[in-house]
């Protein structure tokens, strides 16, 4: 039986990020072997972490990367199931370490992704802080090098909202203040054109039954539906909105001064539409215990 030294324990720590207890307990079973150790360790960790991957991951962080040039950006959305583990930094680590391989890799998926290498790393994070993440989504938007065009995007301070913003014209400060603009109101669309058939018929539905309970005449009533559906694809239409740093000036009237025009946004709000399982806290804590 090899004899197991705290330096040996140590190394493993630092190779596998994983706790002391569990290197040591690995170094016996591998005789001191330290490869087979980690390979023990690595085929553990991915039954661990396959346990845990079925449990909602709904809070983390969404990161942007620019092109030097302002041609191309990436935007990627990253989740663990509490705010705490996404404040960790071997959280946001592997955070950033995603961001960079998506901007790098810039045909890939996410499931591209983890084949090019973040799969053990992911796995790694799963065992080490003991949650569930995942890389969500990858979004990019790019212009050709002979174009005209800027990509930018902004970030609010603490992570949880992302825009990336392509536009024909203007500069990437425009494009910044359009994509603020974008992560504060948070349109449907860019233009009133854009708004779906079906968002328009739902509405319609709605404001129709509003407007019956009136009791007023059928021409009365179709004025007020009518007059409600403009207001509504006003609200969601990125140029119709009131700038956000100016409501005296639209979206729309902002872009044009600049002779500028959007051609396309991306938003991403961490967990928007993911379907959170509620937990009573006490029972959790005492699942946890008979668990243990």
């Amino acid at each position: 039986m090899a004899n197991i030294t705290a330096g040996m324990v140590k190394e493993l720590r630092e190779r596998t990020g994983l706790g002391m207890m569990d290197c040591k307990k690995a170094l016996t079973e591998a005789d001191g072997d330290m490869d087979k150790a980690i390979e023990d360790l690595r085929k553990a960790s991915g039954v661990k972490a396959a346990k845990k991957a079925s449990r909602v991951a709904s809070e983390g962080v969404v990161l942007t990367k620019i092109a030097e040039d302002g041609n191309y950006g990436v935007v990627i959305e990253i989740n663990a199931e509490t705010d705490f583990a996404a404040r960790d930094d071997n959280f946001l680590d592997f955070a950033q370490k995603a961001l960079e391989l998506a901007y790098a890799n810039s045909e890939a998926d996410v499931a591209g992704l983890l084949d090019a290498g973040l799969e053990d790393t992911r796995q790694s994070l799963v065992q080490k802080i003991g949650e569930n993440c995942n890389v969500r989504r990858i979004e990019r938007l790019q212009f050709a090098a002979d174009d005209k065009g800027v990509v930018e995007s902004y970030v609010h301070s603490n992570n949880r909202i992302a825009v990336l913003i392509s536009i024909s014209g203007g500069d990437e400060a425009l494009a910044r203040d359009v994509a603020m603009h974008i992560a504060a109101v948070n349109p449907l669309v860019v233009r009133a054109e854009d708004v779906p058939a079906e968002e328009i018929a739902k509405e319609t539905e709605i404001y129709s039954a509003q407007a019956r309970e009136s009791g007023k005449p059928e021409e009365i009533i179709e004025k007020m539906i009518s007059g409600r559906l403009r207001k509504f694809v006003a609200e969601v239409s990125l140029l119709e909105q009131p700038f956000v740093k100016d409501p005296d000036v639209t979206v729309g009237k902002l872009l044009k001064d600049a002779d500028a025009s959007v051609v396309q946004f991306i938003r991403f709000e961490v967990g928007e539409g993911i379907e959170k399982e509620e937990v009573d806290f006490a029972d959790e804590v005492a699942a946890q215990v008979k668990g243990s």
